[in-house]
């Protein structure tokens, strides 16, 4: 096959990143490798049980249980299963901000259960009052996010969890990105902070892991035992994840990264990206652009629809959020030089615009 991946010298808008070098060569080792018969790849199943505890340090739960998945968003439809599922309930609802992943949106018609949103305040948070009034007897899962895809807002998690309880249904954190810088900041997110009960945290985003390595973890192992069914013809006899087959090639990068890089390389790394958010959300901000201010490595700011297409054609890749600002995320492969680069185009594909309307004026 003659065809190159993506390289990532203008990927500006992705929540996955270059592998880290370990994570790389793990990967390629355990490429034959599968998790859900943990009987028959014995190894790469005592790499799931370490990647969940190791997991388990990163989100604060002491005991933990969990498997590594494919991603966010099957780590979020299980959650929404095990919600629904312990309930028993056929009008079971799930209670989530608008800055939800969509992924529970899948989860939502894939599961036939009913997804309630409710607004974000002015601070792009999950507005609580809006939540209190949505939520009922029906209510099988409250969801927190802890590092929005849009924005990179953090919901106010304890306060959540406060509610789910009233109504007697779990709390969900999606900390798909969020998961490995949060533990460098002062947000409340984790199991230790806040009654949580499960939470989905991708090692294949911030963790530096190779696609596919998603996380899902529990505070109680008999929440994924709702989850359980017979496999009678693997040598193992039950099974509790979505899909079948997994990826060990997966399971080993995240080890992998999580041994060289926790926690003193990933608190480098979320410093150097969120300096670079700051820098880049400030360079826009001088030059007159309204800029969302940068909680975490995530930089929205509202640009001429013009001014962005152009930049796609430039090769940049970026994206949008709904609301139309420009979106960039300073993962792991993003640097300093890329933003002066990125930076130094804005300036010169602006300016034909700006000649224009003085030429007009």
């Amino acid at each position: 096959m003659q065809a190159e991946p993506q390289a990532f010298d203008r990927v500006l808008s992705s929540m996955c990143t270059e592998p880290h070098p370990a994570a790389r060569e793990a990967a390629e080792r355990f490429l034959a490798t599968n998790p859900g018969d943990p009987a028959t790849y014995p190894t790469v199943a005592d790499l799931e049980e370490e990647a969940v505890s190791r997991l388990g340090d990163l989100v604060g739960l002491d005991d933990p249980t969990g498997y590594v998945a494919s991603g966010g968003t099957e780590a979020n439809i299980q959650a929404v299963r095990i919600a629904r599922d312990r309930t028993g309930r056929e009008s079971a609802n799930v209670v989530m901000p608008e800055s939800g992943h969509f992924s529970f949106q899948k989860a939502a018609d894939v599961l036939g259960i009913e997804l309630r949103i409710v607004p974000v305040d002015d601070e792009l948070r999950a507005d609580l009052e809006a939540v209190r009034e949505c939520v009922d007897e029906n209510t099988a899962l409250v969801v927190g996010v802890a590092g929005t895809t849009e924005y990179g807002r953090v919901d106010p998690i304890p306060e959540l969890g406060e509610i789910a309880r009233e109504v007697d249904a779990l709390l969900h954190v999606d900390a798909a990105w969020g998961g490995f810088v949060l533990p460098f900041t002062d947000h409340e997110w984790r199991f230790d902070h806040a009654p949580v009960d499960t939470m989905t945290v991708d090692p294949h985003k911030m963790g530096q892991a190779a696609v596919p390595a998603g996380g899902l973890l529990v505070r109680e192992e008999s929440l994924l035992d709702t989850l359980a069914i017979d496999t009678p013809y693997l040598e193992s006899t039950s099974q509790a994840t979505l899909t079948g087959t997994r990826s060990g090639a997966g399971v080993a990068s995240a080890v992998a990264a999580l041994r060289e890089l926790w926690p003193d390389g990933y608190r480098t790394q979320y410093v150097r990206s969120q300096r670079n958010a700051e820098w880049l959300a400030d360079a826009f901000a001088q030059r007159g652009y309204d800029v969302v201010d940068p909680e975490l490595p995530l930089v929205a700011v509202s640009i001429p629809e013009r001014l962005f297409y152009d930049l796609r054609e430039e090769g940049w890749r970026i994206s949008r959020t709904g609301s139309g600002e420009l979106r960039i995320v300073c993962m792991p492969h993003v640097t300093r030089a890329m933003l002066e680069s990125f930076v130094a185009d804005v300036d010169r594909l602006a300016k034909p615009a700006s000649a224009a309307v003085a030429t007009n004026d």
